[in-house]
């Protein structure tokens, strides 16, 4: 009797530690998974370098570009990019956009985090920095136009592990944001606000900087 007591007691010690691990896990994986991107490329994760916004294609050659979006259990958001896939040259600059819309009574914080596939594509694929990896606010029932410049480095048509493919996937998923001080609330950004700044910044310059930090081989 005393050793089935002894054995119940060690299956609900496992099961409570199981639980509290997947619920650590699910608060901090945003945070965990761009770490863990950070440190091994893994799923195409694009990071951070600049280049200059080139002035216009130099071939004729195309790509199709596929969006993706998801939202991550808890997050009462819809969240769509406006357009499934674009056809652009390489080196040519292409602006698109993703809608996000607060389908809650409150106000809420959420963060993205995206990757590029196929992999060997992503030291290729050039990004103006937009809404990812930062802390972004809609308040109840507020909607927004997220906008993202891109283009595909025309390198890619040199590289032999990249000169076959002509479709590339760009993907985001937004997480929830829970349990944030005070200070990180109010320092939140503002979707709307941030995505229609954004936006005008872009109608205004033709010297915009891209990004793109994955390493190439």
């Amino acid at each position: 009797m005393n050793s089935l007591r002894l054995k119940n007691i060690r299956v609900l010690a496992l099961s409570v530690t199981l639980l509290a691990a997947m619920t650590t896990l699910v608060a901090y994986s945003p945070t965990l998974y761009r770490m863990f991107c950070d440190l091994t490329g893994y799923g195409g994760t694009v990071q951070r370098a600049v280049a200059k916004q080139p002035s216009a294609a130099i071939t004729e050659k195309t790509v199709k570009v596929r969006f993706d979006a998801n939202v991550a259990p808890g997050l009462p958001w819809e969240f769509r990019p406006e357009q499934r896939s674009v056809e652009t040259r390489f080196g040519e600059p292409t602006k698109v956009y993703y809608y996000a819309e607060n389908k809650s009574d409150e106000t809420i914080i959420a963060r993205a985090t995206f990757n590029v596939t196929p992999y060997p594509m992503a030291p290729y694929f050039f990004k103006i920095e937009c809404f990812c990896f930062t802390e972004e606010k809609l308040g109840p029932g507020e909607s927004a136009r997220l906008p993202l410049d891109l283009y595909l480095d025309e390198q890619m048509l040199e590289d032999k592990n990249t000169k076959m493919f002509r479709e590339v996937t760009l993907s985001y998923t937004f997480f929830r944001q829970k349990d944030l001080s005070s200070e990180e609330i109010d320092a939140a950004r503002d979707l709307k606000a941030g995505s229609e700044a954004t936006d005008a910044r872009l109608d205004g310059t033709s010297s915009a900087e891209f990004e793109n930090d994955a390493p190439r081989r």
